[in-house]
């Protein structure tokens, strides 16, 4: 497994509000997807999608993005057949509101991951929505975990012994939950850091993380993370 980031340069045709920003880079990135068969199929699977990305860089301060400049997208990837798509067709791409323009592609070493650290809100989604009131943190932190584990034995077609501790410590870094409007709807997120413990397994679980995102939605832009190394 390895973690590919590709950083994308888009260029605006019209201004683009923070909170349309997700829904925006997910149409363009879609319109690249569905131009492979293969990759189509999957997007209708009710499969994990082993991608996620960020917002635009770098955030006006009226949180506006302007029509006629270049701002820069991260995009990782653990799935390589992603990643050819990604070379070969994003750059053609581009919707009413965003053109792509080039990509650069780097691999993300495999070193000791100290800290995950969540650039973008995790979603975890109830019957009820927001987990707050409707799980415990126990219950909160299970998912998370249980969501990792799901992505990794999908990707590698096996199933791993579950008894790990991923992490040694959470801290959750906003005050209230954080709301990203996605087609009509408000979700609820949160942003949070997470010391990673130092066993194999929970190590490989949190670059797998890097790859493909912490909890719900990453394929939307959901729970794109950064990392501090050993």
């Amino acid at each position: 497994m390895k973690v590919y980031e590709l950083t994308l340069k888009i260029f605006l045709i019209k201004d683009l509000p923070l909170d349309q920003a997700y829904e925006e880079l997910s149409e363009l990135i879609d319109k690249s997807l569905c131009k492979d068969t293969e990759l189509l199929a999957l997007h209708n699977e009710n499969r994990y999608k082993y991608y996620t990305f960020s917002l635009p860089y770098k955030l006006e301060e009226d949180k506006i993005y302007k029509a006629g400049n270049i701002y820069s997208v991260k995009i990782r990837t653990i799935d390589e057949k992603i990643l050819r798509n990604f070379k070969t067709q994003l750059v053609n791409m581009y919707t009413s509101i965003i053109k792509a323009l080039t990509v650069e592609i780097k691999v993300i070493p495999k070193k000791h991951i100290s800290t995950l650290y969540s650039i973008t809100p995790i979603i975890i989604k109830t019957d009820k929505g927001y987990w707050k009131g409707n799980l415990s943190l126990d219950q909160y932190e299970k998912r998370i975990k249980e969501n990792l584990i799901k992505k990794y034995n999908q990707f590698f077609d096996e199933k791993i012994n579950e008894n790990f501790p991923l992490y040694n410590f959470i801290r959750f870094d906003n005050k209230k939950p954080i709301g990203i409007k996605y087609k009509n709807i408000t979700l609820l997120g949160d942003k949070i850091t997470l010391n990673i413990s130092d066993d194999e397994i929970s190590q490989n679980i949190a670059y797998l993380a890097l790859g493909a995102g912490l909890g719900e939605m990453c394929p939307r832009g959901m729970g794109f993370l950064n990392y501090k190394w050993m």
